[in-house]
């Protein structure tokens, strides 16, 4: 799976993050691994004159979602297990407008880009929440998408800290390491 995280944004984010929340959204709706995705990060000018271009609205606001235009006429799923490699679109993320909503939300930037992140994936893949009923199904996806990733990252993180702590009771105890290993 190709995903190509650009920052244009002006603030520092952590684009490996924003690739492995992304490629666990894709992996975990089983989109096809040759599928290909943009996100790009931009400033609060930009992202205005994208919302005002393309959702007759006014202000920034903090993700945007391009799906793949032949995807959309041919009624076709990104998601689809037929599809095959696809550019599946672009998601465009306001880290400045992030920002003020992390605060508000009482979580760190990071935590709300990798949750605009997995929203803006779920517009590409046809998740909407224009009806009460959409937006229940949108969020509650939304929320166990990032759940199970920072479950998985931390079971990763302790099994990694676990090995490198064995490791050095091994070396400690005149072990040596075998290769390979």
């Amino acid at each position: 799976m190709s995903i190509e995280v650009v920052n244009e944004s002006g603030i520092t984010i952590d684009e490996a993050q924003i690739v492995s929340v992304a490629r666990y959204a894709l992996d975990a709706m089983k989109v096809n691994p040759a599928a290909e995705l943009a996100v790009t990060a931009i400033g609060l000018d930009a992202m205005e004159e994208l919302h005002v271009r393309w959702m007759d609205e006014p202000g920034p606001t903090d993700v945007m979602a391009f799906p793949m235009d032949s995807l959309a006429e041919d009624g076709r799923r990104p998601d689809a297990p037929d599809l095959g490699p696809a550019l599946l679109g672009d998601v465009v993320l306001c880290p400045a407008f992030a920002r003020d909503q992390a605060r508000k939300a009482g979580h760190t930037l990071a935590d709300e880009l990798h949750l605009l992140a997995v929203h803006g994936i779920l517009h590409l893949l046809g998740y909407d929440h224009l009806e009460p009923e959409d937006e229940r199904e949108m969020f509650a996806l939304q929320n166990r998408l990032l759940v199970r990733w920072r479950e998985d990252r931390a079971q990763s993180r302790a099994r990694d800290a676990q090995r490198r702590s064995d490791d050095r009771l091994l070396g400690a105890a005149g072990f040596e390491d075998e290769p390979g290993r």
